[in-house]
């Protein structure tokens, strides 16, 4: 006779740390971050802030509501992060005309200046990952499809 579901123990195994895709996924991130520290350190800048004005450099003005939602950040990390920009001088904050309820974030002089002292940041860390470029772009795209 076959047990019931009830009289299955459970798969503890699941449980396991080394069983998790979110574990490494985690620590890697948190190691890359870590590398780049010291290149960021030199421009001023945290890892948020980074990605951040990656998003500027290319786009120069945008939504904070479309930056939340390219970074996937929520507006209270935003919110901090944006605020320190502005206070470097990288990016200008100011209500949309037609909708108050809109905050754009435009890039600076200052903040453009500052993309010529970032530009060998990922060379620098391409240096620091000891990924062959094929397996770099296969995991790009791994993490893209998760995300």
């Amino acid at each position: 006779m076959p047990k019931k579901k009830s009289d299955q123990k459970p798969n503890y195994d699941t449980l396991k740390l080394e069983n998790q895709l979110c574990f490494p996924l985690y620590a890697a991130s948190r190691e890359i971050i870590k590398k780049y520290r010291p290149y960021l350190d030199e421009l001023g800048l945290t890892y948020t802030q980074y990605i951040a004005m990656m998003v500027f450099w290319e786009q120069k003005k945008i939504t904070v509501k479309e930056l939340g939602e390219k970074l996937y950040l929520d507006s209270g990390t935003l919110t901090p992060m944006l605020k320190n920009l502005e206070a470097k001088g990288f990016v200008r904050r100011y209500r949309d005309k037609d909708d108050e309820r809109v905050l754009n974030v435009e890039i600076t002089k200052e903040g453009e200046a500052l993309k010529e002292r970032a530009v060998n940041v990922p060379a620098q860390m391409a240096g620091c990952i000891s990924l062959a470029p094929e397996e770099a772009m296969q995991l790009h795209g791994l993490l893209q499809k998760l995300l």
